[in-house]
């Protein structure tokens, strides 16, 4: 092999994403305490970059790194490599980016469209309210748990395989619900499916910050924020007109799901591409040393990535570590948990609320269902703004600057739950309570990102099981809320149910006041947060 220049290639690690799995960095181990400036010599000093000329012609990046006393040749992609995900083509980018979105779509759109569909469901099969609001839970559960699990596959077999193969297993799991003669049927597809579709909701961010750079992240991880709204409101208002038609039903919209899923496959199939840096890079050095018979050809995965089961152990711990250590992740989790529970209590209590009040149909109940959408618009029209206040006054705030919009959704959420309450009344008019519903989900769709973005600056490279973390406290909550939704709203009626999530987010509305007062001051007494904020401004840029 013949050497070219010797240069600067560019590190990966700056761009290290919000949405990355376990792994992006070192491993932490919680009951040691190493320093920033130990953490800082473990790495290799000054390595070569250069440019080698392979037999077949071909040019390939590599770092010429000392391994106890021998030459290790990491491979690395030069600026503008085709098989860089970071050099894709902007055609392919956005079908890529489009493709994933509408994935995370449907993976929402099935809650509501389950939901919509309970009344037929009860009809058939016998069940109480109780046991049909299971099959809206425990796919929320299946979403929590199954992520702690499924990240480390990731790292290890790359996205494109758990995309394909989730999105399989999740589209296959309509049919024995579709089938189902008894609630156990329901749960045990229902659970399944979750957990397969939880690929549509953990895995998507990942793909976008593995395609797009920083800069040009934010109107992506935008759209991808708002499909995951759009769809919870969109399966009630498509599939309501199912519902209604006494021939179909909702053992239809189960059978219409498995379309809709199995042309999400192919566009999957067709549109999709590995991302994952590490995989990509790794099946190259293979196929280096395989064609050179070099063994020195290596990608830095290979070497520091640790075993598959060390990652599901640190997959499944560590975020429940942040959960129970630090007051930051304990707070935003408890805070998105309310909220994405009241979210599942919305798509619970809207048939109830209208049907009982006012005598809605199930058509004109999936038509409520716009008020989440157009709300979850009015978030992503809203985070706009924030983003250019945080563009301001992070130099002066930090991380702190992310919670502008979330001091908004403090308010904007408890308001929005008070005018559902005191407007649920069979003499005023429908627009009245739909209109809070609106002022609800706004709210939501706004402490879903805040929340997101704030961990995310706060704990960087670990960013991922920070939230993680809010994430299952999230689904885990949303699961919970349709279980008790119906029974509340007829023992106390719907002002004062409605009114009680209100006070309860009146609480826990001043969580971002108080992080944006003192969240500094927070931080800086975390061990975890401190070295990681030291270690991040002694890094070179």
């Amino acid at each position: 092999m013949s050497a070219q220049a010797t240069r600067q290639l560019p590190s990966r690690s700056s761009n290290i994403s919000v949405a990355e799995e376990v792994t992006s960095g070192p491993p932490l181990h919680f009951f040691d305490d190493p320093s920033p400036d130990t953490e800082q010599e473990t790495a290799v000093a000054s390595p070569l970059a250069t440019t080698v000329e392979l037999e077949d012609g071909q040019k390939q990046a590599i770092e010429i790194h000392e391994k106890d006393g021998q030459k290790v040749l990491y491979v690395e992609f030069e600026p503008g490599d085709p098989r860089d995900p970071f050099s894709f083509s902007k055609g392919r980018k956005w079908a890529m980016t489009w493709t994933a979105c509408v994935y995370t779509f449907f993976t929402a759109y099935t809650l509501s469209a389950f939901a919509i569909g309970v009344p037929s469901l009860r009809r058939e099969l016998g069940f109480n309210a109780t046991d049909a609001a299971l099959g809206l839970s425990v796919y929320a559960w299946g979403f929590a748990c199954a992520p702690l699990i499924l990240a480390p596959f990731s790292e290890e077999w790359g996205r494109n395989p758990l995309y394909l193969g989730s999105a399989f297993v999740f589209t296959l799991f309509f049919i024995p619900v579709a089938l189902a003669q008894n609630l156990t049927t329901i749960i045990i597809a229902r659970i399944i499916a979750g957990a397969a579709g939880s690929t549509g909701s953990t895995m998507v961010g990942g793909s976008l910050a593995d395609i797009w750079r920083t800069a040009e992240r934010g109107l992506p991880m935008s759209i991808f924020a708002l499909m995951a709204f759009l769809g919870t409101g969109a399966g009630a208002l498509v599939m309501a007109p199912v519902e209604m038609n006494s021939k179909l039903g909702w053992r239809w919209i189960q059978w219409i799901s498995i379309m809709i899923g199995t042309l999400i496959w192919t566009a999957l199939f067709l549109a999709m591409k590995e991302t994952r840096s590490a995989v990509l890079l790794t099946r190259i050095a293979k196929d280096l040393r395989k064609t050179t018979g070099d063994q020195r050809y290596r990608a830095r995965a290979e070497d520091e990535r640790p075993p598959l089961k060390d990652l599901i152990i640190i997959s499944l711990t560590r975020p429940m570590w942040l959960l129970i250590s630090e007051p930051l992740v304990t707070a935003f989790s408890l805070w998105i948990g309310f909220a994405w529970g009241v979210l599942y209590g919305l798509v619970e209590s809207i048939p109830y609320v209208f049907q009982t009040l006012y005598g809605f149909n199930q058509v004109q109940i999936g038509l409520v269902f716009l008020a989440i959408m157009f709300g979850s618009v009015l978030g992503f029209v809203g985070n706009l703004w924030q983003e250019k206040v945080y563009t301001k006054y992070f130099p002066t705030k930090g991380p702190e600057a992310r919670l502008y919009g979330a001091c908004a959704a403090g308010v904007l959420f408890p308001v929005g739950c008070f005018i559902y309450a005191w407007t649920s009344f069979s003499h005023v008019h429908w627009i009245a309570p739909v209109i809070g519903i609106t002022i609800v989900s706004w709210g939501i769709f706004i402490i879903y990102l805040s929340v997101f973005n704030y961990l995310a600056d706060s704990y960087l490279i670990y960013a991922s099981s920070a939230l993680a973390a809010q994430s299952f406290v999230r689904n885990i909550s949303g699961g919970g809320f349709p279980l008790f939704t119906d029974q509340i709203y007829e023992k106390l009626t719907p002002p004062w149910a409605a009114s009680l999530f209100g006070f309860i987010g009146c609480l826990l509305g001043v969580v971002p006041f108080l992080f944006m007062r003192y969240g500094a001051r927070i931080r800086a007494a975390s061990p975890l947060a401190k070295r990681l904020a030291e270690a991040n401004l002694n890094s070179p840029k």
